[in-house]
């Protein structure tokens, strides 16, 4: 780098310019700019493939993590040549399907990657997702519960995956077939939803707000929608210890594994010993428990 800290990377023939390179993006962490964009570089196969022609969000940390932070759907202006973009209902969003998008963002301390549940073009769900999400900070009780709704998808004959939300929450990802449109989505997560909530009345709640909740474990069915978003599996999280949401094993979950052991500095371990353990589940058929419902 010069002494004024911006330099060049050469990315499938595109320069991408990095400012400030030894700039602390999560300071608790030890995380520089530079050191992010390296793992950015070894988390690109698995991130883009969840965030690849879907409509972005990102949330932006230009002073680091515990600064002021920022969501953005409008990619910014000027654009490189290499970042492509979708719009939808006036917004004009970034479509990541490139490394070289990846890092371009991620100099814009982009440290959060949230994108939509279609497609871009389409109105399908791309994959089933339940938000568990927790009342307090440190809830005892969440890898119970998210055992106990990953045995019931099983006793439904649903197979899931588990995943950090990289801070206080799980999601549960159900990869689906084709075909099905989110209102038949909605119409099984209630049914689950009320299930668990009549069976665990101590433990689940399905009511909205947070004041109604008391210290029980919201099942959110209703945030899986068209034209909202979620942390993408494997994005950093603005966080203090620089955690990354990750999906997990069940006996991890029933293991009572700790959220916050996954991190930018632990990732790629882990990487290469799973590998990316959504992609490895099969598509489920979701037509038996639809026609039960109905």
């Amino acid at each position: 780098m010069s002494p004024q800290q911006v330099g060049t990377v050469e990315v499938d023939g595109n320069e991408i310019r990095v400012t400030n390179p030894d700039k602390l993006l999560w300071p608790e962490a030890g995380i520089t700019k530079g050191m992010y964009l390296q793992k950015l570089v070894l988390l690109a196969p698995y991130l883009l493939r969840y965030c690849r022609n879907r409509y972005l969000t990102t949330i932006r940390y230009p002073d680091g993590v515990g600064g002021k932070s920022f969501y953005q759907k409008n990619a910014p202006s000027p654009l490189p040549s290499y970042v492509q973009t979708s719009q939808k209902e006036g917004i004009h969003y970034i479509n990541l399907d490139s490394v070289s998008t990846l890092l371009w963002l991620g100099n814009l301390a982009a440290l959060e990657f949230h994108p939509s549940f279609e497609y871009i073009g389409g109105e399908e769900p791309a994959e089933w997702v339940l938000d568990i999400d927790p009342s307090t900070e440190d809830e005892p009780r969440l890898m119970e519960a998210v055992a106990i709704i990953g045995e019931t998808l099983t006793g439904m004959g649903i197979a899931s995956v588990p995943k950090t939300s990289g801070a206080t929450g799980v999601q549960i990802i159900v990869p689906i077939n084709s075909g099905y449109t989110f209102g038949e989505l909605r119409r099984v997560g209630k049914f689950l939803g009320e299930y668990l909530s009549e069976k665990y009345p101590a433990l689940f709640t399905i009511e909205r707000l947070l004041k109604d909740r008391g210290k029980r474990i919201y099942v959110d069915y209703v945030q899986h929608a068209a034209g909202k978003s979620l942390a993408a599996p494997y994005t950093p999280r603005g966080r203090s210890q620089a955690t990354v949401s990750t999906p997990l094993t069940w006996d991890e979950v029933r293991q009572g594994v700790d959220l916050k052991q996954f991190t930018l500095l632990t990732i790629h371990e882990r990487l290469h010993k799973y590998g990316d353990l959504i992609a490895k589940q099969k598509k489920q058929s979701l037509d038996t428990i639809l026609e039960f419902v109905r």
